[in-house]
């Protein structure tokens, strides 16, 4: 996670001593431009050629518009993506970011197949790692719970997939969630034509990513619900988020 972070603020140092135009490159090189998909464009007005037609769909995650923008990213990330990386470990947190931020980067192209402007920033992975935080975060003793233990939070048993979907904290989180990112998103920003908007799609692709692929990545096996109630869940400590 720490390297994570080190990689981005780095990459965003480099472009801050670029020239304005050489960096305007770098974002049209780099950023995920739905429109290179598009065959009724021509591919050769954005650089890259077909190259950056298939990094594209990661480097973006790695580019921001300002301090402000990666600050955003970051103080989402630590929390959530921290929690998430001491439980996969570096080579399956680096993957799941990658898988995650690649969603974020399809559900925008499905969803603005003729835009021009790049998008760029996080929040997409960013949201994949929330989403991977609470199959597990709600669970007694992990990192929402009072007097946890730090040394086991991350390896507390998660929920299944459709056992975390009838817990009440990880309905209410949900609700929230996409609540705020259907009306105002989280803060990947596409540039271009001189404004900025919010690219909510790509957040809720990383997001349900994140939400779904989880057990592929995770580590911990699964927990075991003992209980005569049909359906019914382990209690899970700790107060809700938000």
């Amino acid at each position: 996670m720490t390297l994570l972070l080190v990689i981005m603020v780095g990459i965003h140092a480099v472009r801050a001593m670029l020239p304005l135009d050489v960096d305007q490159e770098v974002i049209w090189m780099f950023g995920f431009v739905p429109a290179r998909y598009d065959t009724t464009v021509l591919a050769e007005q954005f650089p890259g050629g077909f190259g950056a037609q298939i990094w594209t769909f990661l480097t973006y995650a790695f580019l921001h518009a300002d301090i402000t923008h990666i600050a955003f990213n970051m103080l989402w990330m630590l929390p959530f993506g921290s929690a998430v990386a001491r439980r996969f470990g570096p080579v399956r947190f680096f993957a799941f970011f990658a898988v995650t931020a690649i969603a974020g980067a399809v559900a925008h192209l499905l969803t603005h197949q003729h835009q021009v402007a790049p998008m760029i920033g996080a929040s997409a992975a960013v949201s994949g790692a929330m989403a991977a935080a609470i199959r597990f975060a709600f669970q007694r003793g992990s990192f929402l719970s009072f007097g946890r233990d730090v040394a086991t939070a991350a390896h507390v048993p998660a929920l299944s997939l459709a056992q975390s979907l009838q817990s009440s904290r990880v309905l209410g989180f949900l609700a929230v969630w996409f609540g705020l990112n259907i009306v105002t998103g989280l803060g990947a920003i596409a540039i271009g034509a001189g404004t900025q908007s919010i690219a909510w799609q790509a957040h809720i692709g990383g997001f349900l990513a994140g939400l779904l692929l989880f057990s592929l990545f995770d580590p911990v096996p699964r927990a075991i619900v003992q209980d005569n109630r049909a359906g019914a869940l382990p209690p899970a400590g700790g107060p809700d988020l938000r």
